[in-house]
């Protein structure tokens, strides 16, 4: 029997450093982000771990994490991992987005050319930006009947493909976390994303939204990039 090699587990950790940080010196925090991008790439053939700078797209975290991993457990030992190094000390979280991966129960029969696959395995394609999102439906939602809401996201979908250059990426989170979704988008031009965005406001399915605040602008950047931005 093959091993199983699914990682169904999502989780966008966005970290935000202390002042006290910028007031060691040169030389500790030199080897405090050593010992954090040795960390994370310690765990590189278990979790795929995708970095992104969030300086000066938001004012309350300065880089954030997307981690793909095989179970709740591989997620927990990065987390702790990373708590142990000289920088993690001086980490705070003040966003986390935990969900799973799985079809979905509208795209029976739908296939749109580099979105996520048919049976929900999320496949980051490497982007310049990567925009994050939790986002929960309302209760009526829930109540209408299957055929509706296949027609609402029939229209969603066809919104969405008039934006080719957006890839969404939607993860679940009923039960894990607090939210019903974590959506991502990937693209390279945050113009394309913010008309995206503006169409979907118009759609039949907005109404039926609850949350789906804060929003994140991220910037792919290499994990040492990421951690030498941040001074």
């Amino acid at each position: 029997m093959e091993p199983d090699t699914r990682k169904p587990f999502i989780r966008y950790s966005f970290f935000r450093v202390e002042p006290e940080w910028r007031r060691l010196d040169d030389g500790q925090r030199r080897e405090g982000r050593a010992q954090l991008v040795e960390a994370v790439a310690e765990l590189g053939s278990t979790i795929d771990v995708h970095s992104y700078s969030l300086v000066g797209t938001r004012a309350d975290v300065d880089f954030m994490l997307w981690q793909i991993a095989p179970s709740l457990e591989a997620l927990q030992g990065l987390a702790a991992r990373i708590r142990t190094t000289g920088m993690g000390r001086y980490l705070t979280m003040p966003y986390s987005y935990l969900a799973v991966t799985r079809p979905s129960p509208y795209t029976k029969g739908h296939r749109h050319t580099g979105q996520t696959s048919r049976d929900g395995t999320i496949t980051p394609r490497g982007d310049d930006y990567l925009f994050v999102y939790p986002f929960t439906k309302t209760h009526e939602w829930y109540q209408l009947p299957q055929e509706s809401r296949q027609s609402i996201m029939g229209e969603h979908f066809r919104l969405g493909h008039r934006y080719p250059g957006i890839k969404v990426h939607t993860a679940y989170s009923f039960g894990i976390d607090d939210h019903d979704f974590v959506l991502g988008f990937e693209g390279n031009d945050p113009e394309e994303f913010v008309r995206l965005v503006m169409g979907l406001r118009h759609s039949r399915a907005r109404p039926y939204t609850l949350i789906d605040t804060p929003i994140f602008t991220c910037v792919s950047t290499p994990l040492e990039k990421c951690l030498t931005n941040l001074g």
